[in-house]
């Protein structure tokens, strides 16, 4: 693996924009969420009763910075995480801070396939 030395100026802001793209709560929630597979935005915004613009906005905040990516299928637009390693930094940070991050976010009423194979048909 090719590393950076984190005396490099550019080392530095690399990490700083990595934590900045990943800390608003919404963020880790979205993040959280993610982990626990490809999900829809409709998928995550049943899960987190956030309104779907916002979803979107910070989706393309994480995608911007490299920590998701998408596929559409159909109407629907599934997102993953980039690196999977993402999830092993969140559980060690909530582990430094004593806290204990949610198993999986289970959505209320989501009707995308992933959820209900039955919607579309």
């Amino acid at each position: 693996m090719n590393m950076t030395k984190l005396n490099d100026p550019s080392s530095l802001a690399k990490l700083s924009s990595f934590l900045q793209a990943i800390s608003p709560e919404p963020r880790l929630e979205i993040l959280l969420a993610i982990g626990a597979g490809e999900v829809c935005v409709c998928h995550l915004e049943a899960a987190l009763t956030y309104r779907q613009a916002f979803i979107s906005q910070h989706l393309m905040t994480l995608r911007e910075a490299g920590l998701v990516t998408d596929r559409r299928e159909g109407r629907y637009v599934f997102y993953q995480l980039s690196n999977p390693a993402v999830l092993d930094v969140l559980r060690q940070l909530a582990q430094m801070q004593r806290v204990e991050l949610p198993v999986s976010l289970n959505p209320r009423q989501c009707d995308c396939p992933s959820c209900n194979p039955n919607a579309d048909k």
